[in-house]
């Protein structure tokens, strides 16, 4: 409904900004302009979507061998101490444990649609041991809000994205992601634990998350304290060991585990190819959409008023390029995927605007498609606080988007 709504109103808003830009400034080439953006947009999600199945085949397929391997049972033992203490409503033991922590393992390695089954039986069992059924419970915003916080080890449709568009190096954004991602998560954890007045001071969480800032601020300041070549060189360096690392460690597991490799790679990279051919007809709405705004001058006006804005205050402004993209994530997957790709186009995939759009694109999950899906699923009215302290998380993903986009590409 949110994108449905986003669609009509850039194409309005179009409409209205270039019909003044014609009657008041004798502006007689908009139009023709917009018209011809429609064309050419339809065109580019096309070919995206198109050369988007080899990458999408390949990644798909080597989470599969991951997932068939035990790596997400892995994960989910190490993850389970720390869940145990942040929703404490939930008896020790309950079944429910189970598919929650398999549904974040899944969205730790970017398995996303294998995550969301997983999510909606979480909701379900959350559901059972709700006492007010339409109203949400403690736990279930806590799972929600952490779910829309998005934290992510790999990327997978990012680095696909980026390697069709040409990028240097696909994965030089897999690091700044999950800095980004962590602080979104970091924030939307507390948020909630302030809302529900759960001990974030207890030794266990303590030893959980203290451990992973310590790890997260030392790097953070280490990439800052370096000339930006060295940042680039060890990031890539980096990034790449870690990935390639992490693919021997999905074959090794699936070898001890007797699971056929091959087999189990051919099966995920099917998937990965039916969802590049599936979302041809979305990507295409939505990049024509936003086409048309462009063209018709409305997203320069508003991005003009942001660098304006931040000029006064003294701010570097060349990430308000990449802003379209931070608007959309909230509302729209679809639509934030678009405004990156459109980035891409108008200003290349390895510019600063379009690295930082790729950071943003990777920095949250789209919150309100979330909580629409997820407490739709089991017919939740009141969502409390859930969509507040998933928005402060999204706000703080963005913020260390961009300033860690700075730090690792300017």
């Amino acid at each position: 409904m949110a994108l449905n709504y986003i669609w009509i109103g850039f194409f309005l808003i179009a409409f209205i900004v270039a019909l003044i830009r014609l009657i008041f400034f004798g502006d007689t080439e908009v139009f023709p302009e917009m018209m011809e953006s429609t064309f050419s947009m339809a065109k580019t999600g096309f070919e995206i979507s198109l050369g988007l199945t080899g990458a999408l085949t390949l990644w798909m397929g080597i989470m599969r061998i991951g997932e068939k391997g035990g790596v997400v049972a892995i994960i989910a033992r190490a993850i389970s101490p720390l869940f145990t203490r942040i929703f404490p409503d939930i008896p020790k033991n309950h079944p429910v444990f189970g598919p929650m922590m398999m549904n974040f393992s899944m969205n730790f390695l970017g398995l996303d649609n294998a995550a969301t089954p997983l999510g909606l039986k979480t909701m379900e069992g959350l559901q059972e041991l709700n006492p007010e059924k339409e109203k949400a419970s403690n736990a279930q915003i806590m799972f929600l809000v952490l779910n829309t916080s998005g934290l992510t080890l790999i990327p997978v449709s990012i680095m696909a994205y980026r390697a069709t568009e040409g990028a240097a190096n696909p994965a030089d954004i897999f690091i700044p992601i999950l800095l980004a991602t962590y602080f979104s998560t970091l924030a939307g954890l507390i948020t909630v634990s302030i809302f529900q007045k759960i001990n974030l001071f207890n030794k266990v969480v303590l030893a959980y998350i203290g451990s992973l800032t310590v790890l997260i601020v030392a790097a953070l300041l280490y990439f800052q304290s370096i000339p930006q070549e060295q940042v680039t060189t060890i990031s890539n360096t980096v990034a790449a060991l870690i990935l390639l690392g992490i693919v021997s460690f999905f074959i090794v597991m699936a070898m001890k585990n007797k699971v056929n490799v091959y087999e189990s790679l051919i099966e995920g990279g099917k998937d990965g190819f039916n969802v590049a051919i599936k979302i041809i007809p979305y990507l295409v709405g939505i990049l024509v959409a936003i086409g048309v705004f462009r063209a018709s001058g409305a997203l320069d006006f508003i991005n003009d008023g942001f660098r304006v804005f931040f000029e006064f205050l003294g701010v570097n402004t060349e990430f308000v390029d990449a802003l379209p993209v931070a608007w959309m994530k909230p509302l729209s997957g679809s639509g934030a995927r678009a405004a990156m790709l459109e980035t891409y186009t108008n200003f290349g995939v390895d510019s600063f605007p379009g690295r930082v759009a790729s950071v943003l694109q990777g920095s949250t999950e789209t919150t309100f498609y979330v909580l629409a899906v997820y407490f739709g699923a089991v017919k939740i009215k009141n969502s409390r606080y859930a969509a507040t302290a998933g928005l402060i998380a999204d706000f703080v993903g963005i913020i260390a988007a961009i300033i860690i986009s700075y730090i690792f590409f300017y």
